[in-house]
């Protein structure tokens, strides 16, 4: 995972709340990234390091709920935060439902707007970082032979090695060797790291971040 300044993307049609956003966040000790609508945003290369998006509800053309939609399947590294200045109770509803980390009413609250792209770059982070390890989970999944994938999934399941060989058709000898090749391939420590790398790999639990909402004072 690269070790990059965290970048916040932000995506307001208006001027001047750009402006003082690109101030605020570096002040914060982030890299902004400004756009005026969501075209110009989705232009742009996805960032490979933390990152969140403040975008406004409101845009011309495609607006911020059309655009969390289009983002929403590849870019769960990227947790939103919206901004409006209109209190649409629909819409924040449905933002937050859609897994908007925050919804912050305009003129923005400095102090509530830094806490909350803390909270958002924390949670991206930590996507990342599971999105690392699943991804170095399955590159080492990929070395083992088709006997060895299958002797891991009849392993993590709880069946002995005689049992495997009886379903295998092989000796338990042969289901030792299988195992261990498979345990140093997965670089497992233990049983119990290979169960819970192989519930990862099946599983790949992604959790949403925790919904909060702020007003500004």
């Amino acid at each position: 995972m690269s070790h990059a300044m965290p970048t916040v993307f932000v995506v307001d049609d208006d001027v001047s709340v750009r402006e003082s956003l690109e101030s605020l966040i570096r002040c914060g000790g982030w890299e902004p990234k400004i756009f005026s609508t969501a075209d110009e945003f989705l232009a742009h290369p996805r960032a490979v390091n933390a990152n969140c998006l403040l975008l406004d509800l409101t845009l011309p053309g495609l607006d911020g709920l059309d655009l969390q939609e289009r983002i929403a399947a590849d870019r769960s590294d990227m947790p939103i935060i919206f901004i409006s200045g209109y209190g649409d109770v629909p819409k924040t509803v449905r933002a937050m439902k859609a897994g908007a980390v925050e919804f912050l009413t305009k003129p923005l609250n400095d102090d509530a707007l830094l806490n909350a792209i803390r909270h958002a770059i924390e949670h991206s982070k930590l996507t990342l970082s599971q999105q690392s390890e699943l991804s170095l989970l399955q590159q080492r999944r990929d070395l083992l032979t088709p006997r060895e994938r299958e002797v891991m999934d009849l392993v993590v399941c709880g069946l002995l090695n005689k049992q495997v060989g009886t379903k295998l058709g092989i000796s338990e000898i042969t289901v030792k060797a299988h195992r261990g090749k498979m345990m140093e391939k997965m670089n497992a420590a233990s049983f119990a790291d290979l169960v819970k790398m192989a519930e990862r790999l099946s599983h790949q639990h992604s959790e949403k971040p925790v919904a909060r909402s702020f007003e500004s004072a």
